[in-house]
């Protein structure tokens, strides 16, 4: 997977940061976001995570990230859920957390719910927590308008971490490279200082993002990890050894399956529903998390319903302690007579 293996398909770096020059001159001088490249803040800097976790480096990025992280689905997704959605951003920042992770997508594309969340907190706490937000538009013009409208919802002039969202089949890479492609608004957005780090993320199908990979250095990745990923499409066999070898931030996200993988899981009465007919799991969210953090990640990021959830998982992470090679084994062999209502998300053939 060398450089020199992939020349005749890759885009080079060096070529990316001309085209990112030249197109951020002209972006800037059509007034779009205006102004000159801005300096970049220091990185965020949450005072409590030492003593509530452990941390580890966020790959090269200088980042370092608790090894338990606030996803931005579940409570944060919900319309209209201010009550409950704020106050728990602020308990999981005031219990250590300095990593959360959001989207143009969370909440409808239309209300973008998780950015107002997030933003709400923002506006004040900006500075304690490393912000990830994401695109789901494959184009140059048409990310760059999510951008904008995520700086305005997070209330902040400035993202650490931008992220390709959901990169699910080769025709998304193809087009995110492509002339007018997604990577000419994320390389303009980084030479311009308003975004920190550029990633990815996907959960269908390992193949896709190495592509990605190799044919430019993100900063990170952001993919599916469980005790079922072994049993189909595994991105910790298949994807992660590369992420590792170009030390790339790792985060692993999916780590219940949405409670898909939980002893817990009730699966809904409602018959139209995409977890229709599904069964209680087999392991415990202890168990979840912990073969996780036993891969070789930078941090889980996990969804909350309530605050309770939340203090739970913090805990669990306050506590970690690494799996072997054989309990780790254990975990895949429960998880997998339930392997495929725990990847639904993946490209399932057949």
């Amino acid at each position: 997977m060398s450089d020199s293996k992939n020349s005749g398909s890759k885009m080079e770096r060096r070529d990316l940061l001309k085209l990112g020059t030249a197109a951020a001159a002209g972006f800037v001088a059509k007034g779009v976001m205006g102004g000159e490249p801005k300096q970049m803040p220091g990185l965020p800097n949450n005072p409590l995570t030492p003593n509530a976790m452990p941390t580890r480096n966020l790959g090269k990025t200088g980042y370092q990230v608790g090894i338990f992280s606030l996803g931005g689905q579940s409570a944060l997704e919900k319309a209209d859920n201010f009550d409950v959605a704020v106050p728990l951003i602020e308990k999981a920042l005031d219990l250590g957390i300095n990593y959360v992770d959001t989207s143009a997508r969370y909440g409808g594309t239309e209300h973008r719910w998780s950015e107002q969340y997030f933003g709400r907190v923002m506006k004040t706490r900006r500075s304690e927590a490393y912000l990830a937000t994401k695109s789901h538009d494959r184009t140059r013009d048409g990310s760059w308008k999510l951008l904008e409208r995520s700086l305005e919802l997070l209330n902040t002039d400035h993202i650490d971490l931008w992220q390709m969202h959901a990169l699910s089949r080769m025709e998304q890479v193809d087009e995110s490279f492509a002339k007018g492609g997604a990577i000419e608004a994320f390389v303009e957005a980084r030479d311009q200082g308003i975004v920190r780090h550029l990633g990815i993320s996907g959960h269908a199908d390992p193949d896709v993002l190495i592509a990605a990979i190799e044919r430019f250095d993100f900063d990170t990745v952001l993919l599916a990890l469980n005790a079922a990923d072994p049993h189909y499409l595994s991105f910790k066999e298949r994807l992660l050894p590369l992420a590792v070898e170009k030390e790339m931030g790792i985060i692993g996200m999916k780590i219940p399956s949405r409670g898909l993988l939980l002893k817990s899981w009730t699966a809904p009465e409602d018959p139209d529903s995409r977890y229709a007919g599904t069964v209680p799991g087999t392991l415990n969210m202890t168990e979840a998390m912990r073969y996780v953090l036993s891969l070789p990640v930078s941090t889980v990021i996990v969804g909350c319903d309530d605050i309770p959830q939340l203090e739970e998982n913090v805990e669990i992470a306050r506590s970690f302690n690494p799996m072997n090679e054989q309990q780790l084994a254990e975990l895949e062999e429960r998880a997998e007579p339930i392997h495929k209502q725990s990847l639904f998300y993946r490209n399932w053939t057949g």
